[in-house]
């Protein structure tokens, strides 16, 4: 009989992670509980992944905007900065602009348009060619954007972001202006001091301000990468990958995080007597067909995970080979002769014809994009995952 399960993936409840609280015992006696609860049979390459949210809390990884403002003053040492191309986002970076606009007292605020890199809209861009608009090429002013554009609100939100952070730097006595552009560069003619608030491009454009003649860029990665009056910081990531906590404070991205699930994959294996890989997620990688938001607002989808989550996916197309190699076949001699192909697969398929169309993605990004699926954002109340099954394929039969 056909085995009918491939894989899963559960959302695990705990009790609500505090600082100091032992994760890897938490996240260990939940496994089990889980376990216990729905009659569940570990396996080897089973996976847990925790997001990185609650790792971050237990290690009360925190910042305040005061400290924000103490790093940026410090490292700039000027009154007057560039930012660019940062998100739309209340709860990813404006309580970070509040404690930049601290630090300044003139900001020049370069806007990437009609949106920002993870897909947040200022506007329809359909309004481009309306408009008679170059995206690539026009530099607008706030005066034109608004003769243009008018005062558009988010349709998920309900916020006008250029209204919105403008009042939010002038709340903390900083003068602000907007300049509308998609080259990074087109903010040296009012400032030579950057800080860089993009994500995923911040390298690219840390690297053509500096050849166009920038005197000092620094990248929000660069923020807060030690502690400032015992505040937490993130040596790899600074600011990249925080959350709003309150309206004075910041949850960091997790520190040392490959220690943690290093231990979270020995605590597991020790309870349970199997070999089970382990990993921190946070945003997954996919993107919203109707709102078209890039979800991905984390500098990466997983921090750190046990190595036997390393490499991209290796698999066969079952349709091509149903409907190439096997089209004379039907019924149990098809299900025998695919199971057979992926048995004897190549240890690489890039390049074949018959893995075309499988995902050439990271593991980590695929599994983090399912877990981060699983668990949601609000209030499931599952800020841990159990995966089963994901190496699985369609020639096991046996558990």
């Amino acid at each position: 009989m056909m085995r009918t399960v491939g894989t899963t993936s559960r959302g695990v409840r705990c009790p609500v992670i505090r600082e100091g609280d032992d994760l890897v015992k938490i996240v260990t006696d939940a496994i089990l509980a889980c376990g216990e609860e729905q009659h569940i049979e570990f396996q080897d390459k089973d996976i847990v992944a925790v997001t990185e949210a609650v790792v971050a809390r237990s290690q009360g990884n925190y910042a305040s905007v005061d400290a924000i403002a103490a790093d940026c003053a410090a490292k700039f040492g000027t009154d007057t900065i560039g930012l660019t191309f940062p998100i739309l986002s209340r709860n990813r970076i404006a309580i970070c602009l509040k404690g930049i606009a601290r630090a300044f007292k003139k900001a020049y605020i370069l806007m990437s348009y009609p949106s920002d890199e993870v897909g947040n809209h200022l506007f329809d861009e359909d309004l481009l060619d309306e408009k008679g608009v170059n995206p690539w090429s026009d530099v607008l002013s706030e005066e034109k954007y608004r003769q243009l554009f008018g005062y558009v609100k988010h349709p998920f939100t309900g916020v006008d972001y250029v209204e919105y952070y403008g009042e939010l730097f002038r709340s903390q006595g900083c003068e602000v202006e907007f300049v509308f552009a998609n080259d990074v560069r087109a903010i040296l003619p009012y400032t030579k001091n950057v800080l860089c608030c993009d994500i995923h491009s911040r390298f690219r454009s840390k690297r053509r301000l500096e050849a166009a003649g920038a005197e000092k860029v620094l990248l929000l990665s660069d923020i807060l990468t030690a502690p400032v009056s015992g505040s937490g910081c993130n040596e790899k990531f600074g600011l990249l990958g925080s959350n709003k906590a309150t309206e004075e404070s910041v949850k960091l991205f997790p520190r040392d995080c490959e220690t943690f699930v290093a231990r979270l994959a020995a605590s597991l294996r020790e309870a349970t007597g199997k070999q089970i890989e382990a990993m921190v997620y946070g945003d997954g990688a996919f993107k919203d067909p109707v709102g078209k938001i890039w979800e991905l607002a984390d500098p990466v989808v997983s921090p750190a995970y046990t190595l036997g989550l390393e490499g991209q996916p290796n698999e066969l197309k079952l349709k091509y080979l149903a409907d190439n190699d096997f089209a004379d076949l039907s019924g149990e001699a098809l299900t025998a002769a695919i199971k057979e192909s992926i048995t004897h697969k190549d240890a690489d398929l890039k390049g074949q014809m018959a893995s075309q169309g499988t995902t050439p993605r990271r593991l980590t990004d695929l599994i983090g994009s399912l877990c981060d699926l699983t668990s949601g954002s609000g209030d499931k109340g599952t800020p841990i995952i159990l995966i089963q099954g994901y190496f699985d394929n369609f020639a096991k039969e046996e558990k």
